[in-house]
C-alpha cells in the first residue's frame, strides 16, 4: 500500500488505471507499478500525483490504487439503500449525491462551491423520475468542467428509480465566491 505522511498517502499501482489529468480534463492511463500521492480523497474520487502531475482516479479503481472504499465514499458513487418513490424524496438524495462531487483541486463539494443553480426533479409515465440540473463552474474556461458535470450525471442515475439525468452547463449567472457557503468560505480563509 505505502507510507502515509501527514495528509498525503504514497501509493504504488497495483494495476492499470485509468485517470484524468487536473485541471486540463484529458482522459489517461497510469500504469501499473507507478508510483503516486493521494493528495485527495472526497466524494468517491482519489485526486492523485503522479511525476509531478496531478490526475483524478474515480473511486470505482480504489483497487489499482492498493484501497477500498469506505461506505461513505461508496454511497458517493451511488450506491444507495432503498429507493426513493416520491419526487420530494429524490429530490433529498439527488442534493445529497451531488455533494459529493468534489472540485479535484479544492477539498469542497460542488454545492458548498454554489456551483449548482437549480436540481429539479420530474416524474416519468412509468414511475421513474427525471433530474434536470443545472449547473456552472468556477472559471468559464475549466477543463475539469465536462469531468465535473458527467460525475454528477453517473452519482444522479445511482439513486434507484432514477431513469433520466440531464446535467446542463450554464454560465448565467456568472459564479462569484459569495456564491459559496458560509462553511465553504470559512474553510477556504476567505471569511
Amino acid at each position: 500500500m505505502g507510507y502515509r505522511h501527514g495528509d498525503i498517502q504514497e501509493v504504488t499501482l497495483t494495476r492499470d488505471c485509468p485517470a484524468v489529468m487536473v485541471p486540463w480534463g484529458t482522459g489517461t492511463t497510469l500504469e501499473a507499478g507507478r508510483v503516486g500521492y493521494i493528495s485527495q480523497r472526497l466524494g468517491g474520487t482519489f485526486t492523485v500525483m503522479v511525476d509531478g502531475n496531478l490526475y483524478r482516479i474515480d473511486g470505482r479503481h480504489a483497487d489499482a490504487l492498493g484501497l477500498e472504499l469506505d461506505p461513505s465514499e461508496a454511497l458517493a458513487l451511488g450506491v444507495d439503500g432503498g429507493p426513493p418513490t416520491t419526487a420530494e424524496a429524490v429530490e433529498k438524495a439527488a442534493w445529497m449525491h451531488l455533494s459529493t462531487c468534489y472540485d479535484p483541486e479544492i477539498p469542497i463539494d460542488i454545492v458548498a462551491l454554489g456551483l449548482v443553480y437549480g436540481c429539479d426533479v420530474k416524474p416519468l409515465e412509468d414511475g421513474r423520475f427525471r433530474i434536470e440540473v443545472r449547473m456552472t463552474l468556477t472559471a468559464p474556461g475549466c477543463g475539469m468542467g465536462t469531468l465535473l458535470a458527467d460525475e454528477a450525471r453517473d452519482k444522479l442515475l445511482g439513486i434507484p428509480n432514477v431513469a433520466e439525468v440531464d446535467v446542463e452547463l450554464v454560465w448565467d449567472p456568472p459564479w462569484s465566491r459569495e456564491m459559496m457557503s458560509e462553511a465553504a468560505q470559512l474553510e477556504m480563509g476567505l471569511l
